[in-house]
């Protein structure tokens, strides 16, 4: 039996780049969630970018705001909110520290939408702010697999304007690590 590819945890570096470019990166990653005693590893499958205050459908198109305040700081950091007053949503804060920049993590093997992923592992506003370069909580972890994917239009954002509704900058996996995509722990 082959042993799997060691697994290597995402650092500050990796969270540096621009939301376009780091969204379609994590797919395939690892989501890792620790509960209790035990660490949930799910397969990220699905994320989509948003970049700063000049794109209309990102939460920071107003500026800094309490609620938004996270998305200012270096890339690396957990911003959890509520939508519609009933779903919790992840993202992961990128770029540089002063520029609004996250990309939504939508889904994961097995939870096929941002507020199912969330609700599956636990995930709500006291994971807010959480540094995912040192938490021992929530982190993300590289295996090595790429999966190809594709890119398309964002969901959700009608009031933003026809430009940014337009941009492809959702991104969803076309394939699955054949033998690693099982979910590491249970939910």
């Amino acid at each position: 039996m082959v042993p799997p590819p060691a697994q290597r945890r995402l650092g500050p570096d990796d969270y540096a780049q621009p939301a376009p470019v780091l969204a379609p990166a994590l797919l395939g990653k690892f989501l890792c969630r620790k509960r209790g005693r035990r660490v949930i590893r799910l397969r990220i499958t699905e994320t989509e970018a948003y970049y700063g205050e000049a794109d209309t459908a990102c939460h920071a198109r107003r500026g800094k705001t309490r609620r938004t305040a996270v998305m200012y700081q270096s890339g690396g950091y957990a911003y959890v909110y509520l939508c519609y007053g009933v779903h919790w949503m992840l993202n992961v804060v990128t770029g540089q520290e002063g520029f609004p920049e996250a990309a939504l993590i939508r889904g994961v093997e097995g939870f096929d939408g941002p507020g199912k992923l969330t609700r599956a592992l636990g995930i709500s506003k006291a994971l807010n702010g959480e540094n995912l370069a040192e938490s021992g909580r929530l982190w993300i972890e590289d295996d090595g697999f790429q999966p190809v994917c594709r890119a398309g239009r964002r969901v959700g954002i009608d009031y933003a304007s026809e430009t940014d509704r337009n941009r492809l900058w959702r991104f969803t996996a076309l394939e699955k690590a054949a033998s690693l995509s099982a979910p590491q722990g249970s939910v």
